[in-house]
């Protein structure tokens, strides 16, 4: 039995991994009381005492998290921005190659990915490793979530009994293109320019759609929405947590593509749309699933050993 420790388990995304854990034999959950959760000579106990540590933290605090690591034993499994594109830390997306399931499975550092990036590069990845996408292509971008992936204060916001009328909209942001997640879509995928990315947070709780535009003309070969379709089946084979949906499914939706359906889901669907001059490619997921504490449980899942899905709704 593994003894794990999260450290900010009270925070959304610490929180869902904990609930995560219910009727697992597996794991031993080490519980720093409440009152001593900020205290660092007690994290730095609790760290050092478990076999994995998960951090739900600020940026900031998770750097000082890692920095109390005196175990060469203990397994950082972080969920904040800090260290995704840090040397020695693996990126914790298995579906990407056999190199980063690898990785994951025999690191001690894994970095879990944010999720409009977990959306971003689920497209990308494999339209550049395919060699369909350019690395110099201008990639833009545009996507929606729930307000949960805000964090704790933007929840209270939110469910406010009395709020600002403007919550009722989907509201942009990021609009001096400077989004946290931009550095690690880029790195990650070998992009040579950072992409134009467009968020929205909307009023529903969880749940979110992440579309990449592409001009067919700028793609090697100028390939239909079908091709585009059967690239990314192949490489997707056999990956339980990414669906690539039949081409034309969005019909089904009268070609609606609502934010909110995968909510509570841990999987990811791919949809490719368009026609022969434009194409539109569109991941939907949870934010909190695929795109957070379940990217977290699966890297767990490698490490140990066990089946990916563990824990976790497909």
């Amino acid at each position: 039995m593994k003894k794990v420790f999260i450290d900010g388990s009270e925070g959304t995304t610490g929180l869902r991994i904990f609930e995560r854990f219910e009727g697992r034999d597996d794991i031993e959950i080490l519980k720093i009381p409440s009152e001593l959760r900020k205290d660092p000579t007690e994290i730095r106990k609790y760290i050092n005492a478990s076999d994995i540590t998960f951090l739900c933290l600020p940026d900031a605090a998770a750097r000082e998290a890692v920095a109390m690591v005196e175990n060469d034993n203990t397994i950082i499994i972080d969920t904040s921005t800090a260290h995704r594109t840090e040397p020695g830390w693996a990126y914790g997306y298995p579906e990407l190659s056999k190199a980063h399931r690898d990785a994951i499975r025999t690191g001690k550092r894994i970095a879990v990915p944010g999720c409009y990036a977990t959306g971003f590069i689920t497209i990308a990845y494999p339209m550049i490793a395919t060699g369909i996408l350019p690395k110099d292509y201008p990639v833009a971008a545009f996507a929606m979530s729930g307000y949960s992936g805000a964090g704790k204060k933007t929840i209270a916001v939110y469910e406010a009994e009395e709020r600002d009328i403007e919550l009722n909209a989907p509201r942009e942001y990021a609009l001096s293109q400077n989004h946290k997640h931009l550095k690690e879509m880029q790195i990650i995928t070998g992009l040579e320019k950072a992409p134009l990315f467009s968020p929205l947070i909307c009023d529903y709780y969880s749940g979110m759609v992440v579309t990449l535009q592409f001009y067919t003309e700028l793609l090697q070969g100028k390939p239909t929405p079908e091709k585009i379709h059967t690239i990314f089946t192949k490489y997707y084979e056999g990956e339980q947590f990414i669906k690539v949906m039949p081409f034309g499914k969005e019909a089904d939706y009268n070609g609606f593509l609502a934010g909110n359906v995968c909510s509570g889901w841990d999987g990811i669907e791919l949809y490719v749309t368009g026609n022969t001059d434009r194409i539109l490619v569109s991941t939907r997921f949870d934010n909190l699933g695929k795109g957070a504490s379940g990217a977290a449980i699966q890297c767990l899942n490698i490490i140990l050993g066990c089946e990916e899905n563990k824990g976790l709704v497909l």
